[in-house]
């Protein structure tokens, strides 16, 4: 394939002393020249009547008559000019046509080109379209020169995946939403002289959002995911479903949290499907909006907004990425006490990004950064103060939550360690209370011992006496 350069529009317009030039689906005119206004016309396909004209003056009468030819039904003679109109061209319509007008004959070959695009032009995001030119004359089939333009009028490479005479066959690469438009077939042949363009239209379904995006919100805050729809901006005539779902993790159980459809006219109906969290719709022109008033942790994960045209299917996610901030102990920290700061995100961070702690009017030294893969980062702090933790991205300061630590109270301290003396001693006196019930009960038990043993012992002496 030879690629040309900037296109050029030729009407569709037969000429004589060259190739009349066809393309299927569309009409052309083929002009018979020089005819006297009051001559009989007749035109033929190979050597097949297809229609004839006479218009006699004398009796003001316009005779029109009509042939069996394969075209007939689908052409007319113009009556001023005489030249052929044939409509709804046909790949078999190539060939050679003649017009006769008493003794004066032209003799047309009509080349018919035919282009077909898979799925009739109707395309989800990321399918890959198949164009299928194919060629017809009486003549010679030449070899084309073939160039693509898309509807910004920017060259488009394809491969060939099958080549003849009669028959290219030719894949593009994968299409986007902003691919929707009015493409141009460029079509070049040295011999014969063929510089023809074919358009045709290209419409892609699907998001005007990226396939994968990441989204970063704070805990407790309001978050609004939308999916942004083409199908008015392309002018769809299609009905079409859809479906949100989302998941924790890849390998969760997916939830559906509602569905959709969308009419050939263009109407947008929801239902919302589940009460797992609370949700409200939001119905915006073309887009399908999720509201989360108040996101929690347990909120994160993937939310995939699904369409459905003809079984075939398109998806975009956007991926939520919650971060909430934690202190352990939590509360005022005592004077001399320490306390840890935990900032930690609901999934991995992508390489490019980190969490960052770091202290308000702190230095260098205040400062604490994750570490790739790492979920969480913790600092240390032994003094009241505003902490930050930033979540950033190629240096961008994507959200950040703060952490006032607050110095606890003198009489707090004292509370503290007057209960912790208190205790003290507390534990102690019952500690000694353990102690002195423990002799106790020990000296009570030798006590009931000693008696027991002595009742023995008179027991027994009264049992000699009776003897004697």
């Amino acid at each position: 394939i030879i690629f040309c350069g900037p296109r050029c529009l030729i009407p569709i317009m037969a000429q004589q002393n060259k190739p009349e030039i066809g393309i299927a689906g569309q009409e052309v005119i083929l002009k018979c020249t020089d005819i006297p206004h009051d001559k009989r016309v007749t035109w033929k396909y190979d050597k097949a009547l297809i229609r004839s004209f006479e218009d006699t003056h004398l009796r003001g009468k316009l005779i029109f008559s009509k042939g069996k030819a394969a075209m007939t039904d689908r052409s007319e003679i113009n009556s001023n000019s005489k030249h052929l109109r044939v409509l709804d061209l046909r790949l078999s319509d190539a060939g050679t046509y003649i017009c006769e007008s008493g003794s004066h004959r032209v003799s047309i070959s009509l080349h018919v080109f035919k282009l077909t695009i898979s799925y009739d032009g109707h395309f989800l995001s990321n399918e890959v379209p198949e164009l299928t030119l194919m060629q017809n004359s009486s003549h010679t089939l030449p070899d084309l020169s073939i160039t693509l333009f898309n509807s910004n009028n920017n060259i488009v490479r394809p491969t060939i995946s099958e080549k003849t005479r009669q028959k290219y066959i030719l894949k593009l690469k994968q299409l986007e939403a902003t691919d929707s438009g009015t493409w141009m077939c460029h079509v070049q042949s040295a011999s014969p002289l063929i510089n023809q363009n074919i358009s045709f239209d290209v419409k892609v379904l699907g998001f005007q959002n990226t396939d994968l995006e990441r989204k970063y919100a704070t805990a407790d805050s309001t978050v609004i995911l939308s999916w942004h729809l083409n199908f008015r901006k392309i002018k769809w005539k299609e009905g079409f479903t859809g479906q949100l779902i989302w998941k924790q993790q890849e390998s969760a159980t997916a939830y559906e949290l509602l569905d959709f459809n969308v009419t050939a006219r263009g109407e947008q109906h929801e239902t919302k499907k589940s009460s797992r969290f609370q949700f409200e719709i939001r119905k915006p022109e073309s887009t399908i909006e999720l509201k989360l008033p108040k996101v929690h942790f347990n909120h994160s994960g993937q939310y995939q907004c699904q369409l459905a045209y003809n079984r075939r299917y398109v998806q975009s996610k956007i991926e939520l990425v919650v971060m909430k901030v934690s202190a352990n102990p939590a509360g005022p920290l005592p004077r001399g006490a320490e306390m840890t700061l935990t900032c930690q995100v609901s999934s991995p961070l992508p390489s490019n990004a980190h969490l960052r702690w770091e202290r308000v009017n702190g230095t260098q030294m205040d400062i604490k950064k994750s570490k790739q893969n790492e979920v969480k980062v913790e600092v240390n702090v032994s003094a009241a103060g505003l902490w930050n933790c930033h979540l950033i991205e190629e240096n961008d300061k994507k959200i950040s939550l703060n952490y006032h630590v607050e110095e606890a109270p003198v009489w707090i301290i004292y509370v503290v360690i007057g209960a912790s003396i208190g205790g003290g001693v507390l534990v102690f006196g019952l500690a000694c209370l353990c102690i002195i019930s423990g002799i106790s009960w020990q000296r009570r038990r030798q006590r009931a011992k000693r008696m027991a043993q002595a009742r023995q012992y008179l027991l027994e002496n009264k049992t000699c006496q009776c003897q004697q």
